[in-house]
């Protein structure tokens, strides 16, 4: 089993993680996004849409983090995706809440043109009415990820438990620290943040994104901070 991958890709954060908590070896192998690899061959040969992380196992493969991620709970047996139907409706739901709503507009309207060059905008404009629309938007969503989706009160996304969901989600919304985002105005994504953050991968799993934050962070950039 072999992942195409960068260290401190989004979505390639949450496949890595799953694999080392649950033990599982992988051949990892990086594509060097900050020059351009992905662009290139042989990637593109293996992999036309030019995205990371990709998984091979034999004759598959998987391009989709998210496809991977159950693909590799099911592999596993893991309870990380629950067997039981309602229980992994719940997990569904909350990692295609969590790609569709939160991350388009977190990431890719918020946090990428700021730090991306290909993702910013063409004019100063443009780029200003992007990221106000996209931190309006995100506010919204990180609201809506406090008071409704953790609002059970467990320690994770799912009242089932710890789910691929939140290895997926956690990624995601530490995404925002490269800008400088705060959580403290959202005492319950916090509390979830901090959970992950103690599983015993997370550090080694992180080491590269963590320099990347620390590499912007005298930047001053449009973000989330505490009310």
């Amino acid at each position: 089993m072999k992942i195409y991958m960068h260290p401190i890709s989004t979505t390639s954060r949450p496949v890595r993680l799953f694999a080392a908590e649950i033990q599982l070896t992988m051949e990892e192998e990086v594509v060097d996004i900050l020059a351009g690899a992905q662009h290139q061959e042989p990637f593109v040969s293996i992999n036309p849409n030019r995205l990371i992380p990709m998984l091979e196992d034999g004759d598959l493969r998987l391009t989709e983090s998210v496809s991977i991620l159950r693909y590799l709970a099911e592999k596993s047996g893991s309870p990380a995706y629950p067997s039981d139907p309602e229980e992994r409706a719940r997990v569904n739901e909350m990692l295609d809440w969590l790609n569709s709503n939160f991350y388009r507009d977190f990431g890719y309207g918020l946090v990428y043109p700021q730090v991306v060059p290909y993702h910013r905008r063409q004019t100063e404009q443009a780029q200003a009415a992007t990221l106000a629309w996209a931190k309006d938007k995100s506010e919204v969503w990180l609201r809506r990820l406090e008071d409704h989706w953790l609002a059970h009160g467990k320690p994770h996304l799912c009242a089932s438990g710890l789910t691929i969901a939140d290895y997926f989600g956690a990624c995601v919304v530490t995404l925002g620290e490269v800008i400088g985002c705060e959580y403290t105005s959202y005492p319950r994504v916090q509390r979830w943040l901090e959970h992950m953050k103690a599983l015993p991968n997370w550090e080694s799993v992180n080491e590269a994104f963590d320099s990347l934050k620390n590499e912007y962070s005298t930047h001053e950039f449009v973000s989330i901070r505490n009310a």
